[in-house]
């Protein structure tokens, strides 16, 4: 008689058993086999050119307490488990900690100024209460639950940011993080190549709003912005802007390059005269919105008054995003971390406006846009024109393509050398292009 032989599987570990051992870990998380943590489970996500699962002992060897992997031959079911998909069960796992929550959670999208307001809504919000917020840009498919499995119980807000670069990407994160707040920062010319164009993004940002429509929950609105209205018309909205009676009113006052504004409600003191003046350090008159949307929110949430200023008037920006820096011979705006055509074009315009006698604008390329690369690379060119500017200099072969008036370089390498040999002094350089190009490079020679 042939014997028979019966294979047996590794069994798989389901996510309540996970969240077990998410607890029992004190929610301590590693993605990265060089930034390993004591007592951490780490999970074996797979990238375009490793495959994580093979690090999995490596990792529980080297403190981690458990390891999560989706190939059956690296588990062995004591500290090694077994899941269908890794990124799954880390997105499934921040989904099912989400639900064991009962704190506010506020999710931040936009095409610009996503994490400026993210930081701004973070200082105003911690004034009053024990608030997380994403840190840096951990923002996409894996840092969405990130943040969100790092939320303690000593919490009482959270503010999650999340970026899309295509359809469908904002839903997915909402459905993680089940946000009962939204706001879309503004819908502009960002990651046109990966929505379709701007009707593309229309669509993939207001996922948001659809989201929080049907979980009953509430959108903070730029009322003076018309595509956002139209687009959260079926929403419960709180408004900020500056036209109208809006749940908080505001009017820039500034008078130097850096913003100062006074607020107030619909139900408060009209009298502009009266009203406290908040002096900034930030930048950039288009960041006068993302100050009243701060403002809106922390009033929104019974921030007191005064505190809101103090948290305003406290923060620096850093990260190369609207970053005034003075250097021994010019005058730096660093706004190096990413461009669009729409955050180019307004910090353009901003810079136009800027009081400094002798101006220089370094421009980088701007990535992802795919079939409009061209055109709207010649946009900002001819914007430049427009406005009468004669020393620029624009780096990448994009704005190479492009260019018919301007001194311009391949990389940033290549001007970096050019600018060593040149003697600038006593201006005033705007300096901005995508996170890829590295535009921070060149402080050292201005």
């Amino acid at each position: 008689m042939l014997g028979v032989f019966l294979f047996c599987s590794m069994p798989k570990v389901n996510i309540e058993t996970l969240y077990t051992y998410f607890l029992k870990c004190d929610q301590k998380i590693c993605t990265d086999t060089r930034k390993l943590e004591n007592g951490a489970i780490f999970f074996s996500l797979k990238g375009d050119n490793f495959n994580a699962n093979e690090f999995a002992p490596k990792a529980t060897e080297g403190g981690c307490a458990y390891a999560i992997v989706d190939e059956e031959k690296y588990a062995n079911g004591k500290t090694i488990f077994l899941v269908d998909d890794v990124l799954k069960a880390l997105q499934d796992l921040a989904n099912h900690h989400r639900k064991q929550l009962s704190i506010p959670i506020l999710a931040i999208t936009g095409s610009n100024g996503k994490t400026t307001n993210k930081e701004l809504i973070h200082a105003v919000l911690s004034k009053k209460y024990n608030t997380l917020a994403t840190i840096g840009n951990l923002n996409n498919h894996i840092g969405v639950p990130l943040t969100l499995l790092s939320i303690k119980p000593e919490h009482e807000m959270a503010v999650v940011e999340m970026g899309a670069n295509h359809q469908g990407e904002i839903d997915m994160l909402c459905k993680i993080a089940e946000p009962d707040f939204g706001l879309i920062t503004n819908i502009g010319k960002a990651h046109l190549e990966g929505f379709g164009g701007e009707e593309g993004v229309k669509k993939g940002k207001s996922e948001m709003y659809r989201f929080i429509k049907q979980k009953g929950g509430k959108v903070f609105i730029n009322g003076d912005d018309n595509v956002l209205l139209d687009l959260a018309k079926e929403n419960d909205k709180i408004t900020y802007g500056t036209t109208k009676l809006f749940d908080v009113i505001g009017k820039d006052f500034s008078d130097t390059e850096f913003v100062s504004f006074k607020w107030t409600t619909r139900y408060n003191e009209k009298d502009w005269k009266k009203l406290p003046l908040i002096k900034t350090h930030i930048i950039g008159h288009y960041n006068f919105i993302n100050l009243l949307c701060a403002t809106c929110i922390g009033n929104y949430f019974k921030v007191e008054d005064e505190k809101i200023s103090e948290a305003l008037s406290e923060y620096v920006p850093s990260m190369n995003r609207s970053q005034l820096e003075k250097t021994k011979k010019n005058t730096l705006i660093l706004d190096a971390y990413n461009a669009n055509p729409s955050s180019m074009k307004v910090a353009i315009e901003n810079f136009v406006k800027h009081p400094a006698e002798s101006k220089l604008l370094i421009l980088g390329d701007m990535f992802e846009l795919g079939e409009y690369a061209a055109e709207e690379h010649k946009k900002i060119i001819e914007l430049l024109k427009q406005n009468n500017f004669k020393d620029v200099i624009l780096i990448g072969s994009e704005f190479a393509k492009a260019n018919d008036a301007f001194k311009s370089f391949e990389n940033t390498k290549e001007c970096l050398e050019h600018l060593k040999k040149q003697m600038i002094e006593n201006k005033t350089i705007l300096i901005k292009g995508s996170r890829g190009m590295k535009l921070e490079l060149l402080k050292e020679a201005l």
